[in-house]
């Protein structure tokens, strides 16, 4: 029996956007939790922070290359 090979359901920039917006959104929540005992505080703190890190990583974390390949030899040096 042959594998059938499916694309990912999530590129690896995706994940990662994900996951640092997910990191810095428990790491917002939790320091709020321990600053006040209040959980609901703690709970909008740290979704409002996973939500503008997930706007801000996706901004700033580099785009793959089309074909997964480091195409800057092919343009030629940058300026110099």
């Amino acid at each position: 029996m042959s594998q059938i090979s499916r694309p990912p359901l999530l590129s690896t920039r995706t994940a990662l956007v994900l996951l640092l917006g997910l990191v810095c959104g428990t790491g917002a929540g939790t320091l709020t939790y321990l600053a006040g005992n209040n959980a609901a505080t703690a709970i909008l703190a740290g979704l409002t922070a996973s939500g503008v890190s997930v706007a801000f990583f996706h901004a700033h974390v580099g785009y793959d290359p089309p074909g997964g390949e480091d195409r800057r030899e092919e343009t030629g040096p940058g300026p110099r």
